[in-house]
C-alpha cells in the first residue's frame, strides 16, 4: 500500500541555501511580531484592560505559545542537522576504552547531542556493556542524554535568557558526571541483570553512514514535524497553566511555598517531581510563570529536572537490565545531586 506525504524542504527545493535563506527570514519576521500582535489582540481587539487579570493572562498565553513553538522549530531543525553526525553505534566507538574521570565527561557531553529517548534506554544500555565501556561512564551517558533536555533548553532560552539556559546545561553536566563518578566508585555491577553479561558482543564494527547535506536536511525537517507534532498540545496546556498562574494566583503564597526562605522547598520540589512525568514541554512555561510569582530560581529549577531527569517510564524500563538496588543507587545518587543544585542556586542567585 503506498502512502503519500508532504514533500520535505531537500525533496521540493534543489537551490538549498535560497531555501534556508527565506525560511530564515520569514521565521525572524514571524519571531519579532508576536509581541505585538499578541498585545494588540489582548488589549485592542477584545478590549481588556493592560492591568486586569484576564487581559494579562490572555496576552501571556497568546505570546508564549506561537513564540515557544517557534523557538522550538528552529532549535530543533539546527540540533537535527548537528545529530545527524552522530548515531548510537558511532557513541559507543567514542566511548570505547575511556577510563573512568575523562570517560564520564566525554559520556555527559555526547549524552547532549546523541538521539535518545526513553525507548532506547535498554539497547543502548546493552550496547554500551558489550562495548566494554564501564557502567559509570554508561550512567554518565544515561543521565546526561534525558536530562539535558533539547527541548528543555530551547524553551528556558526563550523564557529566561541564555544565562539561565546555560546554568541549566552546566548543572545537567554536573550531576552526569559525577553521578556516573560515584556509581562507578560503588562498584555495584552485580545489580546488572545477569542476562546482559551473557550477551556476547558482534563484530564490533561502527556502520558509518553516508550522508549528504540533502539528507541531513530531510532528516532535520522530519525530526521538527515528529518533535514539536508531539509536544505542540504539553506547550499550549503548559502555558495555559503559567498563563492562570501569571494572572491569578497570589505573589505572595508562591514566595512562601517556594521562595528562599522555606529551606525544606528544595527537597520538596525534587521528590514531587521524582514520580510526576511531564514533558519538559508542559513544565517549563509554569516554571516561567512560578518565577514571575516570586519562586526561587534553584527550587523551580530542581523540581523541573527532578520531573525530566528521573523520568518514570525511563525508570520502568531500566528495570528489565537493572536489579532493584542499582534503580535505588541510580534515583538516589541523582535527587541528592539535584537537591544540592537547587540549594546551590538559591544562594549564589
Amino acid at each position: 500500500m503506498t502512502t503519500l506525504s508532504s514533500p520535505s524542504p531537500a525533496q521540493s527545493h534543489k537551490n538549498l541555501p535560497l531555501y534556508v535563506f527565506l525560511t530564515t527570514l520569514l521565521w525572524l519576521i514571524a519571531y519579532n511580531v508576536i509581541q505585538p500582535l499578541a498585545d494588540w489582540v489582548s488589549y485592542t481587539a477584545f478590549g481588556l484592560a493592560r492591568d486586569s487579570r484576564f487581559g494579562e493572562s490572555l496576552a501571556f498565553f497568546l505570546y508564549d505559545v506561537p513564540k515557544i513553538l517557534l523557538l522550538l522549530s528552529g532549535m530543533v531543525f539546527a540540533i537535527s542537522i548537528i545529530r545527524t553526525f552522530f548515531s548510537p553505534e558511532r557513541t559507543r566507538a567514542m566511548l570505547g576504552g575511556k577510563r573512568e574521570g575523562i570517560g564520564n565527561v566525554f559520556a555527559a557531553l555526547l549524552g547532549i547531542v546523541t538521539p535518545f529517548c526513553s525507548c532506547s534506554a535498554v539497547p543502548l544500555f546493552i550496547g554500551f556493556v558489550e562495548s566494554g565501556i564501564p557502567l559509570g561512564v554508561t550512567f554518565s551517558f544515561l543521565i546526561a542524554a534525558p536530562t539535558i533536555n533539547e527541548v528543555a533548553v530551547i524553551m528556558l532560552f526563550g523564557l529566561f535568557g541564555w544565562k539561565v539556559a546555560a546554568l541549566y546545561v552546566t548543572s545537567g553536566l554536573v550531576i552526569a558526571i559525577l553521578a556516573g563518578i560515584v556509581i562507578g566508585r560503588l562498584k555495584m555491577e552485580r545489580y546488572v541483570e545477569d542476562f546482559v553479561w551473557q550477551i556476547k558482543s558482534g563484530a564490533g564494527q561502527v556502520l558509518d553512514e553516508k550522508l549528504t547535506w540533502n539528507d541531513r536536511i530531510e532528516r532535520a525537517w522530519e525530526s521538527v514535524k515528529e518533535i514539536v507534532g508531539k509536544v505542540w498540545l504539553y506547550v499550549v496546556i503548559g502555558i495555559a497553566v503559567g498563563a492562570g498562574i501569571h494572572g491569578y494566583v497570589p505573589e505572595s503564597a508562591l514566595v512562601g511555598i517556594m521562595g528562599k526562605q522555606a529551606w525544606w522547598s528544595v527537597p520538596a520540589a525534587v521528590l514531587l517531581g521524582i514520580p510526576l512525568y511531564s514533558n519538559a514541554a508542559g513544565i517549563i512555561p509554569i516554571v516561567s510563570a512560578l518565577m514571575e510569582k516570586g519562586a526561587s530560581l534553584g527550587t523551580v529549577l530542581a523540581f523541573m529536572m527532578a520531573v525530566v531527569g528521573l523520568s518514570l517510564p525511563e525508570t520502568i524500563i531500566l528495570r528489565r537490565v537493572l536489579k532493584p538496588q542499582l534503580i535505588a543507587v541510580f534515583i538516589g545518587v541523582i535527587a541528592v545531586a539535584i537537591i544540592f543544585t537547587g540549594y546551590l542556586f538559591n544562594i549564589i542567585l
